[in-house]
């Protein structure tokens, strides 16, 4: 099994109720494909780099998870068809960038409590 973590961004115009429910049925649809969820962040209303379809803002989600590669093009396939998603990356991590998000979470828990 590979790691993978996929960062996408939603359209501004949604509610908090309708974020929560794009990110589940992503999460859902990961789990679907007999996948482990490692982590998931929510980064919130962030202003894009650039203007993405005439919007300047978007939320940040970001899911890792544990799954066989088959899964990637099904869950861009979704990306693609859903037009609340503008934005989305998936990326394969080797074992250095596993390292470096486990240490990252660890810090981001530590800076919380």
């Amino acid at each position: 099994m590979n790691n993978y973590e996929t960062v996408f961004i939603l359209t501004p115009v949604l509610s908090e109720a309708q974020v929560e429910e794009a990110v589940n049925k992503y999460v859902d649809l990961i789990k679907e494909k007999n996948c482990e969820i490692v982590a998931k962040e929510n980064w919130g209303l962030k202003k894009l780099a650039y203007p993405i379809q005439l919007k300047k803002n978007g939320f940040y989600t970001l899911v890792e998870f544990k799954g066989e590669g088959s899964v990637v093009a099904d869950l861009e396939l979704a990306f693609k068809r859903d037009e609340r998603v503008i934005r989305y990356l998936t990326t394969k991590l080797d074992k250095h960038a596993v390292d470096y998000a486990v240490t990252r979470r660890a810090k981001a828990k530590a800076a919380r409590a």
